[in-house]
């Protein structure tokens, strides 16, 4: 399984009450560009507690794309705003698909 950033030593039982808090699994997109070759990439999968910023988590992969990923012709024009409309809004949440992997009977 993808190594999840953020949950450090927490044990199932623990990640699933930061849960019920509103803690959530979240993925970032960014992108960059070589000119005729455009790259649009998910991060990895982050936990976010219910008392942190999931947009201030996302904020470097929002930078990067913001910088890099207009370069490219043209799909650069296409995949930057996808990538920074993601990110703007949180990241993608897919914690009930990560609970489905590390936690099925909950």
């Amino acid at each position: 399984m993808t190594q999840i950033k953020g949950i450090d030593n927490f044990n199932t039982e623990t990640l699933m009450q930061e849960v019920q808090r509103g803690g959530r699994f979240v993925v970032y997109e960014y992108c960059f560009s070589l000119i005729i070759m455009t790259f649009k990439r998910p991060s990895a999968i982050y936990f976010v507690r219910a008392d942190e910023s999931r947009f201030v988590k996302g904020l470097g992969y929002t930078t990067l794309t913001l910088l890099l990923g207009w370069w490219g012709f043209p799909w650069g024009f296409i995949y930057t705003p996808m990538a920074l409309a993601t990110n703007l809004g949180g990241g993608r949440d897919v914690t009930n698909e990560v609970l489905g992997q590390i936690a099925p009977r909950y």
